[in-house]
C-alpha cells in the first residue's frame, strides 16, 4: 500500500525487453535504502525490486502491466515518481493508493494559474471509473485531489512544490499518464454499473 505523496524522481536508466517481460533499471536517491523484494511506486505503478547495483536498481513489468499502464511510453533518460511501501503506524497523508493502475489518460490541457498549474485529463469511461468531485485520484503516483469531474475527464490542481518534486513539470498535451481511481469511487462505481 502506498499514500499517493511521491519521495524521489528516478530516472530510467535502461529498458531491456526480455519475452513478455520488460527490465528496468533506474537510478534514483533512495537506491541505498532499498532491499531485494521490495515494492516501489513508479509513476504509481507497484513494481518489485530484483537487483541492486550502485546507485541503480532493477524491477521487472510483465505483460499485464504493460498493457494497462503507459510503461511502453518510457524511454531511457525519462524522470518517473517513485514512492516506498507505506509503513503501518505512519500518517497517512495522501490517500490510500494500491499502486494498482486501472487504466491510462491522456493530459489534454495545461493551464498556468498565476503561481499553480491546472492539469485536464480525458480517459476512457468505457471501463466504467468515475470521479468524484473533490474526490480522490492518483495520477502517474501522486495523490490528488479532483476538480472539475465530467464523465470522462477531470482536472487537478499543482501546487510549485508539488510541481518541483514530481514529473507534472514534464506533462504536456498528449502526455499518457498512469490513474489509479480512489478505492470508494471504484466502489460506487462498479455498483452503478451493475444497476444499468
Amino acid at each position: 500500500m502506498f499514500t499517493g505523496i511521491i519521495e524521489s524522481i528516478g530516472v530510467i536508466r535502461e529498458l531491456k525487453k526480455e519475452n513478455d517481460n520488460l527490465h528496468i533499471t533506474v537510478s534514483a536517491p533512495i537506491t541505498h535504502e532499498l532491499k531485494i523484494d521490495q515494492s516501489v511506486s513508479h509513476n504509481g505503478v507497484c513494481l518489485t525490486v530484483v537487483g541492486i547495483n550502485n546507485d541503480d536498481y532493477t524491477v521487472t513489468a510483465i505483460r499485464e502491466t504493460l498493457d494497462k499502464t503507459n510503461l511502453t511510453d518510457w524511454k531511457e533518460g525519462d524522470a518517473v515518481n517513485l514512492e516506498r511501501a507505506m509503513k503501518l503506524g505512519d500518517r497517512l497523508d495522501g490517500h490510500i493508493v494500491q499502486g494498482h493502475v486501472d487504466q491510462t489518460a491522456t493530459c489534454t490541457a495545461v493551464e498556468n494559474a498565476n503561481g499553480s498549474w491546472y492539469y485536464t485529463f480525458e480517459y476512457d469511461p468505457a471501463l466504467h471509473n468515475i470521479t468524484i468531485e473533490k474526490g480522490s485520484i492518483t495520477v502517474n503516483g501522486v495523490s490528488l485531489t479532483v476538480v472539475n469531474s465530467h464523465h470522462s475527464s477531470f482536472s487537478v490542481a499543482i501546487i510549485p512544490y508539488t510541481y518541483e518534486h514530481t514529473n507534472f513539470k514534464d506533462f504536456q498535451i498528449g502526455t499518457r499518464v498512469n490513474l489509479e481511481f480512489d478505492v470508494i469511487g471504484k466502489y460506487v462505481s462498479r455498483l452503478h454499473a451493475l444497476t444499468i
